[in-house]
Order: structure tokens, then sequence, then C-alpha cells
């Protein structure tokens, strides 16, 4: 049924063309999409299924497709527009994307739009224009570290099995040390905030001392247990695990996700399990504590209440903090995990290929 589909036959060469320009970093999204259209359709898929696959409209499927059929790999560029002549052609415009992407200027980290322009002989505005449209952001820098744990693959499943299906007659606890946070005092007094004037606090502060807060996030509810330390030995870690063990409900299994600092690690600590079987320790991987939720809670209370804090003693600080967590704990919040652990090792393994000296 329907209107019967244009037959799509590749020649060799016009598939080894099709396929490097799918490879090629520098290709445009949008050519290499029209590109994995038209091979997909090579294999004599149906609209429908190829625009599953490639993720577009079915209409989009169709219109490439015969737009190849009449005219082969010209048809897959775009047609003449109304309007003036085009002033940059597509050599210059994949001149532009190919050099921001696998070259930097000789006195910089990065291009800037004015440094382009100069190197290519095109308009500040042109590259402007140019690179968004293909989503460059040569001035912007984000950091990642890939973990080299040994056992990565079977603590990503542990830790994500016990999120997504925790055990019966358990909690599951994520535990943390936020160490060495800094009671500050401003200099000078704190200008209040005022209408068209943000709040205003001197650059320069006195140090009046640091405090630890040991966390223990419920992963089902969302509440908060804490513990405040002026150090963060294995002492003071045992003493956190005995009010987790007097607070928590006696009869149910304990599972603690945590990272793999010394102290959690001690004989002391060992020693102390042994005589209280109930609670279990998961390690998360070296170099992982995205997979930690206590972390996420860690920066809502660093943004909402320590980073613009003014305190002039260590005790106004726990103070601070104290109230801070009864008041999460009226309202706590879970965090919800989504992903399985198979989607994060997918999503790792297609950003290692990615990576050219990955070792992946």
């Amino acid at each position: 049924m329907g209107r019967p589909k244009a037959a799509l036959v590749l020649t060799a060469q016009e598939r080894d063309r099709l396929e490097e320009l799918v490879r090629r970093r520098s290709t445009p999204q949008a050519l290499a999409l029209r590109c994995r259209i038209v091979l997909a359709c090579a294999s004599g898929a149906a609209n429908r299924e190829v625009a599953r696959q490639v993720g577009a409209e079915e209409h989009t499927v169709g219109k490439w497709r015969a737009r190849f059929v009449r005219d082969r790999l010209q048809g897959l560029g775009d047609m003449p527009r109304p309007g003036g002549p085009r002033s940059v052609s597509d050599e210059q415009v994949a001149a532009v994307v190919k050099r921001t992407l696998e070259s930097t200027p000789k006195n910089a980290t990065h291009w800037s739009t004015r440094a382009m322009a100069t190197q290519t002989g095109l308009s500040q505005s042109t590259v402007s224009r140019i690179w968004r449209a293909f989503g460059l952001q040569p001035h912007r820098s984000e950091t990642f570290k890939l973990s080299t744990d040994a056992y990565f693959v079977d603590k990503v499943h542990d830790v994500v099995g016990l999120y997504l299906d925790p055990p019966e007659r358990a909690l599951v606890f994520c535990v943390d040390e936020k160490s060495q946070i800094q009671a500050l005092d401003r200099s000078q007094p704190v200008l209040p905030m005022m209408p068209g004037i943000p709040q205003r606090t001197t650059h320069d502060y006195v140090r009046a001392g640091t405090t630890t807060l040991f966390a223990a996030l419920d992963v089902t509810t969302g509440a908060v247990i804490g513990s405040l330390h002026r150090r963060h030995r294995t002492e003071e870690f045992k003493k956190f695990l005995a009010k987790l063990d007097r607070e928590i409900p006696p009869g149910l299994d304990v599972h603690l996700v945590l990272d793999n600092y010394a102290t959690h690690k001690t004989q002391a600590i060992k020693t102390w399990l042994i005589a209280h079987p109930r609670f279990h320790l998961h390690f998360t991987p070296t170099g992982s504590s995205w997979l930690n939720l206590v972390e996420r809670w860690f920066a809502e209370l660093t943004n909402k209440q320590i980073r613009r804090g003014v305190h002039k003693s260590v005790q106004a600080l726990e103070k601070d903090i104290r109230t801070w967590i009864a008041d999460w704990n009226t309202n706590p919040r879970p965090y919800v995990w989504t992903k399985t652990a198979d989607e994060i090792l997918e999503r790792l393994a297609s950003y290692l290929k990615r990576i050219p000296d990955s070792g992946h």
C-alpha cells in the first residue's frame, strides 16, 4: 500500500564517498545525516525503518531518497534559495569548520572569531555565524576523568543495581565526607542587594577554621543523616557509622555506597563491620564520584548555604549546616537514578571511540 519507493542502488564509488563523509569530523551534521539516510535506504529498508534508525522524520527520509535517485551525490547539497547571491562558498564554510576543529592558532590555545577571520580572510560576523550554525564554541572547555579502576564494570553494575533495584528489608545510603569546609568572614560588611545592583562582598576574607561534614543520603526518601567533626580520620568515620547504627531501625540491612578513601578501608573499620554484620559497603570505581548521589546533595548545600555564607567562627558555620540539614529533612527530595549500568557503559564506549589515544 502507499506510493512505491524509488529504487536506490549505490555504486562502489558513491558508497565510499558517503561513508567517508559520515566518518569525517568536519562534515556538517546536516550533510552527515543525509548521507546516513542514503546508506540506510540503499540497504533496502523502508522509509519508516530508516527514519527510526537515523532519528529523522519519515517525510525527510523520503525527500532525500528521491533527491539522491534524481541527482545522485550532487543532490545532497542545499538547493539555491531566493535572495542575493551567496558571498561565502561551501568550501569556505568547510575550511572554517575544519580549521576550528583540527588546529589552534600559533599564539593561543583556542580560536577567537577575530583570529579566525584574520586567518581565513572572512569577516568576524561571518565566522561567528558559521560557528553558531555548527554549534562550535572554541572558548568553552569542560573537564572529564576516565576511571582506571580494574573493576570498573563490576562496580558500576553493583552500585547502579542498588539504585534501581534495592534489596528487600534493606536501606541504601550514599555516604561521603565533605572535608575542609571553611568558616569565612568577609574583611568588610556585605553590601545588600538593591534594585539594579546585586549583593556585593569583598574578594578577600578572614579564615576562622574548618570543619568536616559526614553525610548519608537515603536513596529512597532523600533524607540525610549528618555528623560534623573537626577532623576526618578513621576514628571520626567509625563514630559516624555508630550514629547510623543508632538511627537506622534494627532488623534492616544497611548498604552504604562510598568512595575509596583510605579511612573507609582501615583495619579498625573492618573490625567494626564484623561486629555489625547488617552493614555492607559498596565502593564506587576510583575517579567516579559522579556515581555517588550524595555528591549532588553536597552541591546543593554548597550553593545554597556555604558559598555565600559569612561565618565568624566554626561554631557558627556548624550551626548553619545543622539548621540547613534539619530544614532539608522536613521535606526531603530523593534524586532518581534513571540510567542502567549497560546504558552507562555503552555511552562510555561511544565516548572512548572519539578519543584517539584512549587505549580502548
